[in-house]
């Protein structure tokens, strides 16, 4: 094992791992070998993009140079204490320069079904952050009335609803998921993974955040405009309450219709459609 080589130890979600891909790719810039260890599904992007050399689901054997162990019990404390940009503090804990592209180097798939469509994830790793599905039905029925091609992108979490919300494009593997999520025209989903990695990869669109920190875990890239309906108790996230008013599909959906006549609509309608 060279002795320039750094250990990057990460578990958690696919939006938490993806945090960790600018310090990887920092170190590549700096001269370093790179190994990361988590969940190897999300570290396959990593190593797709060029950003790990080498992707475990243990921490191998070896001597390296640097160890990053992000974890509680860890050298590096997985949030911060104070409301800054997770990213931001990883960096500033590291000592290291902001040398990352806001941009993951993937290419889409020239046939991908999603290409040019407007994709709609409607769900997140935990039901606290999710609205009910009323709005993304308020969703997908303005963008049919407005004649613009729409397909729902589902997972693991969303296989119940595969039935539910059609057209769809169903996939496991976040690596495909990321080679046919580049090719959309445009992007709408929650405080998830997946829209992580839609800003990420460079895909305009909408992100709503409700009891999330939108300071805190804001997306990495500037295509995704974060809609938040900006309640003094927010952030609250876990500690929710039932109303959850800061998730109304009705005020929501009326805030999302704003943004996307601005954001969406010029690009396929004209003035006298709208």
């Amino acid at each position: 094992m060279s002795k320039k080589s750094v250990l990057l130890y990460r578990r958690g979600g696919l939006g938490d791992t993806l945090f960790t891909f600018p310090i990887l790719e920092i170190f590549k810039k700096l001269g370093y070998r790179t190994i990361a260890v988590g969940n190897t599904d999300y570290f396959k992007i990593a190593k797709y993009a060029g950003f790990a050399d080498e992707v475990y689901s243990e921490i191998p054997e070896g001597e390296y140079e640097r160890r990053i162990i992000i974890s509680f019990d860890g050298n590096l404390k997985p949030f911060p204490e104070e409301r800054i940009w997770i990213l931001e503090y990883y960096l500033k804990e590291l000592n290291l320069p902001p040398l990352y592209s806001p941009i993951l180097p993937i290419k889409f798939y020239e046939n991908s079904p999603l290409k040019g469509k407007v994709v709609i994830h409607p769900s997140s790793g935990s039901k606290k952050k999710n609205p009910s599905l009323e709005l993304f039905l308020y969703i997908s029925n303005y963008l049919k009335c407005k004649n613009i091609e729409y397909v729902y992108l589902l997972g693991e979490a969303e296989a119940e609803l595969t039935e539910l919300l059609k057209p769809n494009f169903f996939s496991l593997s976040p690596l495909e998921i990321a080679k046919n999520l580049k090719a959309a025209s445009f992007y709408i989903g929650l405080d998830s993974g997946i829209t992580h990695l839609a800003s990420y990869l460079g895909v305009k669109g909408i992100a709503i955040y409700g009891p999330t920190d939108k300071v805190v875990w804001r997306p990495i890239g500037k295509s995704i405009e974060v809609l938040s309906l900006d309640y003094e108790c927010s952030p609250c996230f876990p500690n929710v309450c039932k109303e959850r008013p800061c998730l109304n599909p009705n005020d929501l959906f009326k805030k999302l219709v704003e943004l996307m006549e601005i954001f969406l609509l010029s690009n396929y309608c004209d003035s006298e459609k709208i």
